[in-house]
């Protein structure tokens, strides 16, 4: 089964120097039917303003995973550790008891844009606070793994993270591992298509749709398009 989810029906917010698309339940947006999916607690998609900050704080147990379409951020943690990241980048932050976060838009001019997802994580699990991915031109990459696989991003969950960037006419179909996953459109307008066949969605930009019980997913391009896809077994 596909179930659309527009960018239309999702929440939102304008703080001047943060804007913000939410998926999920996430700060004064509260859904009760929507407090997440499976092990996937937040899908946001949020843009700071020039040299706007998040001040640093901390977090639930859980791994955040930051892709960053424009702009250049600064990471710090309370633990010393830094970092700068750019369009291209994915960071992955294993949140820890005790360590506090902060993110910095680095740029006066330009506004940072990023795509930012909350996975819950296994207790008995740790990992390096933050790993670092840059994404090159390839049309397909596993971003995330619980095992690292293909040099991907290691999670402390069973939670596979696909990165699409088609051009308009290309397709991919793709092996999902569980009964549940979700489809982003990040941008550009797809066709998400069951494996037998019988359900079709079309999703356009800032879109999504969750998957349920559907062993393969096609997906077509019918324009230029960048995705995510998160398999979500747990």
């Amino acid at each position: 089964m596909i179930t659309c989810r527009t960018a239309k029906q999702c929440g939102k917010a304008d703080f001047g120097w943060l804007q913000a698309r939410y998926t999920f339940s996430f700060g004064h947006y509260f859904d009760p039917n929507l407090m997440g999916y499976a092990s996937l607690r937040v899908l946001n998609q949020e843009i700071l303003a020039p040299g706007a900050s998040l001040q640093p704080r901390s977090y639930p147990r859980v791994d955040i995973l930051n892709l960053i379409l424009q702009g250049e951020a600064e990471y710090r943690d309370s633990e010393g550790n830094h970092l700068r990241a750019g369009a291209g980048d994915a960071l992955l932050l294993s949140t820890q008891q005790g360590v506090a976060y902060s993110e910095q838009n680095v740029s006066q001019d330009i506004p940072l844009t990023r795509m930012q997802l909350w996975l819950d994580a296994c207790p008995e699990r740790e990992n390096e606070l933050i790993q670092r991915l840059t994404l090159g031109d390839e049309s397909y990459r596993l971003l995330a793994s619980p095992d690292g696989a293909q040099g991907s991003l290691q999670l402390r969950q069973q939670v596979w993270i696909h990165h699409l960037e088609l051009d308009a006419g290309e397709t991919k179909t793709l092996t999902i591992n569980g009964p549940r996953a979700y489809l982003q459109s990040i941008h550009g307008t797809v066709q998400a298509i069951s494996t037998s066949g019988d359900e079709k969605q079309h999703l356009t930009c800032g879109d999504g749709a969750f998957l349920h019980q559907e062993q393969q997913l096609m997906v077509v391009a019918d324009s230029p398009l960048r995705a995510l896809l998160i398999d979500l077994p747990v």
